[in-house]
């Protein structure tokens, strides 16, 4: 086990000494809903910072990007764009 993992279950697990394993299920939900360093630091009668500590022991932030269904089926389209039809129709004539 890496010296960061050992670090991350020993935080974890004095976590849990102090706090008890469902308020560590309670902290896990809040971090994973987004909810604020500030409610959750207030919940747990600690610092802002402290919860911005657990929050970088305890996991990561993963930012996706999605395309709506109709871009990617343009996407996957073969065919090339009739932009000859599109302007006509921009003009109102068909």
């Amino acid at each position: 086990m890496s010296k960061k993992a050992k670090s991350r279950e020993r935080v974890a697990r004095n976590f849990i000494k102090t706090y008890g394993r469902s308020q560590f299920r309670r902290l896990l939900t809040a971090l994973s809903n987004g909810e604020s360093g500030q409610a959750i630091a207030d919940e747990f009668n600690v610092s802002r910072e402290r919860v911005r500590q657990w929050k970088n022991k305890f996991g990561q932030i993963i930012t996706t990007y999605r395309l709506h269904p109709e871009i990617d089926r343009i996407l996957k389209d073969r065919s090339p764009p009739d932009f000859h039809e599109s302007r006509k129709k921009s003009r109102g004539s068909s």
